[in-house]
């Protein structure tokens, strides 16, 4: 079945006249009279005002797409600056720790004040780590949690419960409650409890 357009035809109304009413000389044949029967036909003036209406419009979404723009581009600057600032703010803590280990790499005291030297060191970096709310997971002694920690193997031991933590290798952090790394750790097989 074909699909018929509608087409907006314009008339040119003297003021007064009821809109969409044809003039008998407008219209010359039959064929005319038919297809002019089956259209809709508009006044000069509701076109104009309907020319009018689209081109605000689409003025405005231009508009409105160039702000949109605009403002992913702010978000996305104001991103990364946000970025650069908390990078900063925890590279600047961090220098003094690095200026400590040149300072012991340069060191030609003992092996034993050089351990003591990078201990305070560790101890400098424990605490900014704590003043940055990043803490260290527990873990010996502990009972096992696979939310936290990362099991490695087991060890068969009677002094510690079964299923909790014999020894750390690595240490693990969260910051807040956000877990940063899971501590690998080594679980306790304890033969006398799982045996019962």
């Amino acid at each position: 079945m074909p699909q018929h357009e509608t087409e907006l035809i314009v008339v040119d109304t003297p003021e007064g006249s009821a809109a969409g009413a044809a003039e008998p000389e407008a219209v010359s044949t039959a064929e005319e009279l038919e297809v002019a029967s089956s259209e809709q036909q508009v006044s000069r003036a509701e076109f104009d005002q309907l020319k009018a209406d689209r081109d605000q419009l689409q003025d405005r979404l231009a508009r409105l797409q160039a702000e949109f723009e605009n403002a992913r581009k702010r978000a996305e600057r104001d991103k990364l600056a946000d970025r650069d600032y908390a990078t900063v703010s925890v590279v600047e803590r961090f220098l003094p720790v690095l200026d400590n280990f040149e300072l012991a790499l340069k060191s030609t005291g003992s092996e034993e004040q050089l351990r003591s030297g990078v201990e305070l060191i560790v101890k400098q970096m424990e605490e900014i780590l704590r003043q940055m709310q990043v803490i260290p997971i527990p873990t010996v002694g502990e009972a096992f949690d696979p939310r936290y920690h990362e099991a490695l193997g087991s060890v068969e031991r009677v002094d510690l419960p079964d299923q909790h933590v014999a020894e750390e290798i690595r240490r693990g952090f969260k910051l807040r409650d956000k877990l940063l790394r899971p501590a690998m750790v080594r679980v306790v097989s304890n033969p006398k409890q799982t045996g019962e």
